[in-house]
């Protein structure tokens, strides 16, 4: 029975090998894409409950917990991007043993981080809100959110980190029905805590926290079966330093992102209030709510070329890693057309399924339509960083990953606004899309050219054999 399971196993991840790329993508991307919907859907959830059963300043108060949740992410993200996909890596290198010991040290890594900074948020909460750009108005319910948020938040890394390893051994099914048992216990659970015990924001809030416990302890339980390609195992929870090296290394540039997007989210707030007050930054959070929606289909497809990308890396094979990335772009592409158009011909309808207030709904739709002008080539430079950051040059995932948010945004931002008010904020965006979208270009031109170099250099040592 043990050697059937074994050999199920190395079946299993002998497809990422062997199968048609585009079927691989498939498999892997769906779930993945589902499971990142569903995990986006949390927020969603909240938002739209919260619009329409608290009003507009609850969502203004939403809206400052942004850097709060970035920063948090930018945490998490940075064990359980790595972990995954260094775990591809080995795992296309045959290598079993160091992918349990990835597994075993990204759990400790979680923990104790995990501990660190929610001691941190806990105590200086209020400093904390106030420095994202609180007001008096938003202070209360941002607190009140984040308060009983915070303990939840070990569940929302531990589930997010162990998911990125299911799917890297071989288990996109699973890995998205974890997320989904939590989307559709909070769907159940925030109606329950906010309207029916009238607990408002703060229902929101606990609810997110049971329903991430849920899907938490499913994950968990995977690991703990010996059935599974990857299991914990003993002598793997004790920190190595050339393991935490190299899962920090590869999640630097997801976790730089998410931890950049919580500073560039407090510039935003501030700039947003000097120029338009809370309407203006309640429309920041209903902009971000929609693009997240689009962002997290990206990167669900992102999550299901990564193993193929990285196990081909791995395994030396570089035509299937360019075929993995090609259909992955073109996709990530086509959602963030599609979704761009829609949100540049309907803003208003987005901004009403958030909120009834009629100036909000003004300020929000204007917005949400300048914003998007240029959101469509997101697809492109979020899956070429993925492939960048799957193939483990971290360097220059990490270079990709900040020219929009630091070397584009922050300078038009601080400039700008100062010239055409308000709008000139949403024109940030719009602007930083494209620069970053011709540097991206530029580099996948000069890595595919090196992999082609990788490709002849393969076949001439197959030929000396």
């Amino acid at each position: 029975m043990p050697q059937q399971t074994a050999q199920a196993n190395l079946n299993k991840l002998s497809e990422l090998e062997n199968r048609p790329v585009g079927r691989l993508l498939w498999e892997y991307s769906l779930p993945a894409v589902v499971g990142m919907i569903v995990t986006s859907l949390y927020n969603v959830i909240d938002r739209i409950f919260i619009g329409q059963g608290v009003g507009a300043d609850a969502i203004a108060g939403l809206a400052i917990t942004f850097p709060v949740m970035n920063l948090s992410a930018a945490i998490g993200v940075l064990i359980g991007a790595g972990a995954g996909a260094r775990t591809s890596i080995v795992l296309g290198r045959k290598d079993h043993r160091t992918a349990e010991h990835i597994l075993g040290n990204s759990l400790t890594l979680t923990l104790v981080n995990a501990l660190i900074y929610l001691s941190f948020f806990t105590i200086f909460i209020d400093d904390i809100l106030l420095a994202f750009g609180a007001s008096d108005k938003s202070l209360p319910y941002a607190r009140d959110f984040m308060l009983y948020l915070i303990p939840g938040m070990l569940m929302i890394n531990l589930t997010f980190n162990l998911n990125n390893v299911m799917r890297a051994s071989g288990y996109p099914t699973r890995a998205m029905v974890t997320m989904f048992i939590g989307a559709l216990a909070n769907l159940i659970l925030a109606p329950v805590f906010i309207f029916w015990l009238d607990m408002g924001i703060k229902g929101a809030a606990i609810a997110t926290d049971l329903s991430m416990t849920i899907s938490g302890i499913f994950v968990v339980a995977h690991f703990m079966s010996k059935k599974s390609t990857l299991h914990f195992t003993r002598g793997t929870y004790r920190l190595k330093w050339k393991i935490v090296a190299a899962i920090i290394s590869i999640g630097a540039a997801p976790s730089i992102v998410n931890a950049v997007n919580c500073l560039i989210n407090i510039l935003i707030n501030k700039t947003l209030y000097k120029y338009g007050g809370d309407p203006a930054v309640a429309s920041a959070g209903i902009f971000t709510t929609f693009t997240q929606l689009l962002v997290s289909a990206v990167l669900g497809i992102c999550q299901g070329a990564q193993p193929i990308i990285g196990y081909n890396y791995g395994a030396r094979r570089f035509d299937r890693l360019r075929s993995g990335y090609k259909l992955s772009m073109l996709a990530c592409l086509t959602i963030c057309v599609v979704g761009s158009g829609f949100g540049i011909a309907f803003p208003e309808a987005i901004a009403r399924m958030f909120t009834s207030d009629a100036g909000l709904i003004h300020v929000a739709s204007r917005g949400i339509h300048i914003a998007l002008l240029m959101f469509w080539s997101a697809g492109f430079q979020i899956s070429s960083t993925n492939m960048f950051q799957s193939i483990g040059k971290a360097g220059k995932s990490i270079f990709l990953s900040l020219t929009r948010q630091v070397i584009f945004f922050i300078p038009i931002i601080l400039i700008l606004p100062d010239f055409i008010g308000l709008e000139g904020v949403w024109f940030t965006f719009t602007i930083s899309d494209f620069l970053a979208a011709m540097v991206t270009l530029f580099m996948v031109i000069w890595q595919f050219r090196q992999i082609r170099r990788w490709e002849e250099e393969s076949r001439r040592m197959r030929s000396e054999k």
